[in-house]
């Protein structure tokens, strides 16, 4: 207790802990609280805190408690507000109109996202806010952000976990206000060009318009990685190239993040600051420093909103708009209070962004080095200030080199716990790469935009190629070394929350109690190192099933292919870079598979002509099909209707009995989760289900 009262000034550095618990409660819960829980809660803490508020130590559990219900409303109310129409099942072909949003060219062809969306033959209100479609068929003329069209399409809605525990796209999307996903049958057809009235269109369209032209100006993978630096549209980049920079370490540099919009502001600061400083009069009688601020502050605005105002940029812009106006007022500008701040503010505004790994990531590496700097700093800037250039220079190479090691490992639970893989030479790609793109991409890239009205971009895109073409060879040659990528299997949640905790409670906190945050880590290593991957999964519409072996193989009952999502999404959860392929364990046809290994055997049934026989010698079943009748040697049988209840299911043959997991067990009754009807127990004793089918059809 002492050592908690001598921090009493670190206390505020908790609020967005504490409120990012609220958050993380409400997405926990297995069911949607009514709309008064949230409110109700906050009002009643409130009313406590009053009343007690002489009560010392009772006081401050009350204001914590009230910081968790504080998140909690705020991530209830989100949920609220962007309430919509979403698909139920699979729709279509069936002509659909809607205004375009946005149009994102990808590696084969486009994708368009269409608002305020009609359904033929349907009711308004059935149809989702917000639309996403990819394209089959190069449109006959260009489309237009605003333009009202007219297409043939199918329609899904967005898919659940392909896995338990996995990314859950539908929640993702429910945020996004997106109802159904698809792709079109038939050309686009525009009935109705569009005005482009509203501040939202008009950037849209100047964003994709810049975004063709810096491809032109730069054919090839450098014009699409510099579209991706200066309009955040990444979807022309090649799938061979980003494969690159992810192996490399060096995917970051690709999405717009704090380090673009911090590189921006900051070019913007020093350029402004230095052409004002050399006008004597002003700079001995003006503020400039405090103008140079305002300016840059400005400028990264005017960035963020060509780049699309993703979250991760909105969030970037509030942290910066924190330091430039800490500038401004002559206050300190990095520092652990506007970090809390900031992260404040971006859960309050959106509750959401706590469960992506952009929000995780970036806190993360932000809070460690804010952390590291805090106690360096003054070192480093003696060092630099008794130095002459040679010191200079070598200072800044180990801060470039000190900023990537600690940021890699401040991001690296997330980075498993989301990807799976970890960049081996990571480290060592970028040295090169993040001083290329921080003294001369980005500001070139800050040139060009200048230049734009003048049509002379031209002048600053050609050095900026080079430095990309620069990067990518980089990203190409560290990626092809060997071992340069290592697969991890997946981990719990709990593993991951607990490491996060102890790098917390070890940033945050300055007394000796500071290293328990170590001791925490090591323990979600070693939660995270004892996980238990299952042995078997099939996707929640029985088109898949993968198995994994006792020696780490995996064998997968489908063609493979790399796009696609759910197969890759198994494979990189085990720690798999490629299937195996094993006749003699698995076989194939086109009726189902037959997997037997260790003695036991599973009968993953396609066709209902399958179904006889390995109900006679198949000790689990796994069905694409209703199974309506009892199978004498299945100590389990998984047919589609429990695949429609429960979505994608993991399978863990475990001491002779089989445990079952499905998807949507965890997800609870949500706004973007389906309905689960009956549910089945998860574990099934190899006596209790014998010859019975966990099916209604039984």
């Amino acid at each position: 207790m002492r050592a908690f009262l001598a921090e009493r000034e670190r206390w505020p550095l908790w609020l967005p802990v504490v409120l990012g618990a609220g958050v993380a409660l409400y997405f926990a819960l297995p069911v949607e609280p009514p709309w008064y829980v949230g409110p109700g809660a906050v009002a009643a803490l409130i009313c406590a805190a009053w009343l007690l508020r002489r009560q010392g130590y009772v006081l401050l559990v009350l204001l914590a408690l009230l910081a968790v219900g504080a998140g909690f409303w705020a991530a209830q109310d989100r949920g609220a507000r962007v309430a919509g129409p979403v698909l139920s099942g699979r729709l279509g072909p069936v002509y659909l109109t809607g205004m375009i949003v946005n149009v994102e060219t990808r590696p084969h062809g486009l994708r368009l996202s269409l608002r305020d969306t009609r359904i033929a033959r349907r009711p308004d209100w059935q149809a989702p806010h917000l639309v996403r479609l990819t394209l089959r068929h190069s449109p006959d003329l260009p489309l237009v952000v605003g333009d009202r069209v007219r297409l043939r399409a199918v329609m899904m809605p967005p898919a659940g976990p392909a896995a338990p525990g996995a990314y859950d796209f539908a929640r993702a999307a429910w945020f996004k206000e997106i109802g159904a996903v698809g792709f079109a049958m038939s050309r686009v057809r525009v009935i109705a060009p569009g005005e482009r009235t509203g501040a939202s269109l008009r950037i849209a369209e100047w964003r994709r318009k810049l975004a063709l032209h810096l491809r032109a100006q730069l054919p090839g993978q450098v014009g699409a990685v510099a579209a991706a630096l200066m309009t955040g549209d990444r979807g022309a980049i090649p799938e061979r190239t980003l494969q690159d920079m992810r192996d490399a370490g060096l995917a970051h540099l690709l999405a717009i993040s704090g380090l673009h919009v911090g590189l921006i502001a900051g070019w913007l600061f020093f350029g402004v600051r230095l052409f004002l400083a050399l006008i004597p009069g002003l700079a001995l009688r003006a503020p400039i420093k405090k103008w140079a601020a305002a300016i840059a502050l400005t400028g990264a605005f005017a960035y963020m909103l060509l780049t699309g105002s993703t979250v991760p940029t909105q969030r970037a812009f509030m942290m910066l708009a924190l330091v430039m106006l800490a500038v401004m007022l002559d206050r300190v500008a990095i520092s652990f209070r506007l970090l809390a701040w900031a992260a404040v503010a971006v859960l309050l505004w959106a509750p959401e962004s706590l469960l992506s790994v952009s929000f995780q990531m970036s806190f993360a590496a932000v809070v460690g080095l804010t952390a590291i700097y805090e106690g360096l700093g003054p070192v480093m800037m003696r060092w630099r200030a008794d130095g002459g250039r040679a010191k200079r220079l070598s200072l800044y190479l180990a801060a470039v080199l000190l900023t990537t090691l600690i940021a890699s490992l401040a991001t690296a639970p997330f980075a498993l716990y989301h990807f799976n893989r970890v960049a081996m030479y990571g480290l060592a790609a970028n040295l090169i790469a993040v001083p290329l793109t921080a003294l001369w991409v980005m500001p070139w890239a800050l040139v060009a935009f200048l230049l734009l009205p003048f049509g002379l971009e031209q002048i600053a895109l050609l050095p900026m190629g080079y430095a990309i073409q620069a990067i990518l060879a980089v990203a190409q040659k560290v990626a092809s070394w060997p071992g340069a990528v290592t697969l991890v299997p997946a981990f719990s949640i709990t593993a991951l929350s607990v490491m996060s905790l102890g790098g917390l409670w070890f940033c945050l906190w300055r007394g000796r109690w500071r290293y328990g945050g170590i001791l925490a880590i090591l323990f979600g290593i070693i939660l995270a190192a004892s996980g238990d991957p299952p042995d078997i999964l099939i996707d929640g519409r029985g088109r898949a099933m993968a198995a994994r072996l006792d020696n780490g193989a995996v064998l997968v009952a489908a063609p493979y292919r790399r796009n696609n999502i759910t197969l890759s999404t198994w494979l990189r959860r085990w720690g798999r870079e490629e299937p195996s392929k094993d006749e003699r364990v698995m076989r194939c046809d086109r009726l189902g598979c037959s997997l037997v290994q260790g003695g036991r055997s599973v009968g993953f049934v396609r066709d209902p002509r399958a179904l006889e026989d390995d109900c006679r010698i198949a000790d689990l079943v796994l069905s694409a099909v209703p199974v309506r009748f009892n199978c004498p040697s299945a100590k389990l049988v998984i047919d589609r209707m429990d695949l429609w209840r429960r979505g994608a299911i993991a399978v863990r043959w475990r001491n002779g009995g089989i445990t079952v997991e499905g998807a949507n067990d965890s997800r609870g009754d949500r706004p973007w989760s389906r309905p689960k009807g009956v549910k089945v127990s998860n574990t099934t004793s190899n006596t209790a289900a014998k010859g019975r089918s966990t099916g209604p059809g039984s």
